[in-house]
Formats: C-alpha cells, structure tokens, sequence
C-alpha cells in the first residue's frame, strides 16, 4: 500500500475513532443523566406521602423559619424535605391571631396571620368536589382544593415551583371574627343558619358570598414566601385577551415563538423551557387562566417561573382546552427532565401518585375520581404533542438538555 493510501486510511480511521467517541460519550452521558431521573423520580414516589406531624427535627426552628430557608432562586422548595409534614401541620393548626381581606385580585381570599407571625392566604370552598364549571375554561370560582391538588401535582412533577398548600377547617364565629379587621368583619353575614363573608376584590358581591357549613368553613392554606423574596410580575406571552372576538397573536400566527425567542428574557436562560413546563402544568389542571406570572425581582431570567394561583383548575374534567398547550407545541421544545418524568408517569401512575401524596390532606378527598382520571387522559395527549414534535424536528431539537447554558436565538 502506498504512503498517500496509508495516510488517507488512517485519516479515514482518525475520524471514525472521534465520532465513534464523541457518539459513546453522548450516549453515556444522556444514560447517566436517564438514570438520575429515574432515581429522583423514584425518591419522589418514596416521599410522596405526607403525614401531617408536628415534630421538627431542627427543635431551634420555628416551621415558618425552615419553609423560608428551603426558597432559593429555582425552587420553593427541596427535594427532600423530611420537615414538610411539619411545616404543613402548622399550616392547618397555628392559632389564626390576623384576619384581613385578601390581597388585590379577583377572586375571594382572606389574609390570614398565624401564630409565630407567617402570613398564609385562605381561600373558601365554593363548589362541592363533583360541581362541573361550564362555561370558559377560565370560568367559575377559584376553586380552594385545586390548588391544594396543584401543589401535590408540583411535588410529583419534580418541578417544586408552587408555594406550600394544604386545607384547612376554621371556625369563622371562634377563629376568624374576633381577630378580623373592620374591613373584613364588614362582609360577614348569616344566611339561614350559615356564617358567611364576602371579602373585597374585583369580582366579589354581596350577593356572593362564600358560606361555612354552620360556623365551620373548609378552605385551603397557602403559604406566602418570604419577604426577602420579593416577586416580580410578567405579562405571559401566551395569555388570553379575555375579549370576545379579539385573539391574541398567538392564536393565529404560527411563527409567534420564533418572536416570543427573540424577546428578552426568553431570547436565552431557563424562562422559555419554564413556560413550556407550566403549560404542561396547567394543562394536565385545566388551568387556561395564567394571563400574568411571577418570578423573584431582579432575576434578569435566570430564576424560576413561580406556580402561583392555581385556583383556576379543575373545573370540569371533560374538558381537555388544547390551547393551553400552545407553547409547547408552537415551540417544540421541552427539557429533557420534564419528557423523562413524564414518561415514568404514564400507565396510571400520575393518578396514583397524585391520589397517594393528597391522602393525608385534612379536606380528603381533594378531588373527585374523575378529574384524577383526566390527568392521565390529559397526559397522553402531552406525549402524543412531544412525539409529533420529535416526528417533524427529530429529538435532538426538541428535547433540550436543562443541564447546560441556553440560548433560543
């Protein structure tokens, strides 16, 4: 064989020996990185039940002061979290020392204080657990166990983004009234042999009121995050004009993305996948109502998109609204983390989950049999809009890797 044969077969060997290599590499890689989402998946399942007990394993620490020390800038709140039950127990049993109207906004709340100063929004049951809401997908009442279901969705999600949430009964003639502020104690009322209030927001009405059953009212608890967080408010890129017969661009043009990518702070960073993953959140809920979102101020994109408010959600389990999935499939996008949990929840075992980790809630059943049935219809529709993507992109487009910088542009 020829020195110029000898030589191009070598180069020719060279090039193979490097691709065959840096195609090993990836492949351990991606393996490795499949099989830390399996075992995080599977500590997930291990946790997922929660018991409500009081005992704190740092004694020196109040409840509220180890729940604000889990907030960081990408998740509220750990993966581990041995204290939850804890943090969670005195969410439902602190003594209410401060009662006030809700924060701004449109649906009725209270703003409760409890006992060792940690601020907590009320929000009262409206609907019993089988009222189907027609109408809009955003239509109805905020509904106080979706978000409790909404927060054990987060967990099983391995998102952690949503602040802590769990029900609650309180007695509104012992509890709430005597420690109420004027403002408050002014909407309070008796219908028939029913406490009742109607609080101050936009929509709230007299007419409205949310009724206790006798004195005692069920409702669900959140907890506020700390002040050293303070939040900021964005406009969604994919929210609704809430105006008949105006669409928003979204909704009609098919190269929006392209225009949200160049658009600061989801030209580059973890925003735009963030989007991506609650619109697979608030799909799998029914939540078509995320018009604003919050994240930590001064953040420049780099922090968590936050799940707040997600009262909004399950209303009517026949309903699958398509639309709030236009990010995902208008981007083709998602993180590869986000594809590998969804797939190890499939055949069930999202309705499991979800069913197991809310059994210990003090307002169980927190959701009716058939809205948990949904979640897993609604699922296959989420895998079914990936694999069309991967089908027309290819999977080395569309499942990004969240471990490395991103830039959409």
């Amino acid at each position: 064989m020829k020195l110029k044969q000898r030589v191009v077969l070598l180069a020719i060997l060279l090039v193979i020996f490097i691709f065959t290599k840096v195609f090993l590499i990836d492949n351990l890689d991606t393996s490795a990185a499949n099989r830390e989402d399996q075992r995080a998946f599977q500590r997930m399942l291990s946790g997922l039940r929660v018991a409500l007990d009081p005992r704190l394993e740092h004694t020196l620490q109040s409840p509220w002061e180890i729940a604000a020390q889990w907030v960081v800038p990408r998740e509220v709140y750990p993966e581990d979290t041995p204290e939850l039950g804890a943090v969670m127990h005195a969410m439902t049993t602190k003594k209410i020392i401060k009662a006030d109207v809700g924060y701004k906004g449109t649906q009725l709340k209270a703003l409760l204080i409890l006992e060792g100063g940690q601020k907590v929004v009320f929000k009262p049951k409206r609907y019993a657990r089988d009222y189907i809401v027609e109408g809009e997908p955003y239509a109805g009442y905020d509904r106080h166990n979706a978000e409790v279901a909404a927060f054990h969705l987060d967990r099983i999600l391995g998102f952690r983004r949503a602040p802590l949430v769990v029900g609650r009964f309180v007695n509104l003639r012992t509890e709430i009234k005597p420690v109420a502020t004027e403002q408050l104690l002014g909407t309070f009322m008796t219908v028939g042999n029913n406490t009742c209030f109607y609080g101050k927001c936009y929509y709230c009405r007299e007419t409205e009121p949310a009724c206790a059953d006798g004195d005692i009212m069920e409702g669900s608890v959140t907890l506020w995050l700390p002040d050293v967080w303070p939040l900021q408010k964005h406009r969604h890129p994919w929210g609704r004009t809430y105006r008949e017969g105006k669409l928003a661009r979204w909704e009609y043009d098919e190269s929006y993305c392209d225009a949200v990518k160049k658009t600061s702070p989801y030209d580059s960073g973890p925003r735009l996948l963030d989007i991506i993953d609650t619109a697979i959140f608030d799909y799998l809920i029914g939540n078509a109502d995320r018009h604003h979102y919050e994240s930590f101020q001064d953040d420049e994109g780099a922090s968590m998109l936050i799940l707040l408010d997600n009262a909004k959600s399950f209303g009517n389990p026949a309903l699958d609204e398509r639309s709030i999935l236009a990010p995902l499939y208008q981007c083709c996008i998602i993180r590869v983390s986000t594809w590998n949990r969804l797939n190890f929840l499939k055949n069930g075992v999202l309705k499991s989950a979800l069913k197991t980790a809310m059994s210990h809630d003090p307002i169980s059943p927190v959701l009716s049999d058939p809205h948990l049935d949904a979640l897993d219809q609604r699922l296959l529709s989420i895998l079914a809009t990936v694999k069309q993507c991967t089908d027309q992109f290819g999977p080395d487009v569309v499942l990004v890797e969240d471990r490395m910088t991103l830039s959409h542009l």
